[in-house]
């Protein structure tokens, strides 16, 4: 299989890691909308997050990421978004939003910031400093 959300999983690409367990991993999209734009994947390759066994598990997992992306990234309102057709593999994206980040009343999904590793990494031991 040529995914490439199974190869970050198997550390053939790299990626900034936020959270792993026995069934989840999270980490930063590396075209993020916003500041903490992180994304939370099931280990175990499925399509679509409706497939994920345990589908309660796996979100209980997000909330606990989102949470610590709202305290890190100091704001109240996290965006959690299943779009799936980018990536063939089962993705939830929690996006911070912020007063004036340049996407209006929702999302822009084109409008990709720009960050240098080591922001992205700064970014990265924030959260998880808060899991």
């Amino acid at each position: 299989m040529d995914c490439i959300f199974c190869k970050i999983i198997k550390g053939e690409i790299p990626s900034n890691k936020i959270y792993e367990n026995q069934n989840t991993y999270a980490f930063l999209d590396i075209n993020p909308v916003n500041h903490g734009h992180t994304l939370v994947i099931p280990k175990k390759h499925y399509k679509w997050v409706w497939d994920v066994p345990n589908i309660d598990k796996y979100y209980k997992v997000v909330g606990k990421i989102a949470n610590a992306i709202r305290k890190a990234m100091n704001t109240e309102w996290i965006v959690s978004l299943v779009l799936g057709e980018e990536v063939p593999h089962a993705h939830v994206w929690l996006v911070p939003r912020f007063k004036n980040d340049g996407h209006g009343a929702s999302i822009n999904l084109s409008n990709i910031k720009k960050l240098s590793e080591k922001e992205m990494q700064e970014i990265a031991q924030k959260i998880k400093n808060l899991l």
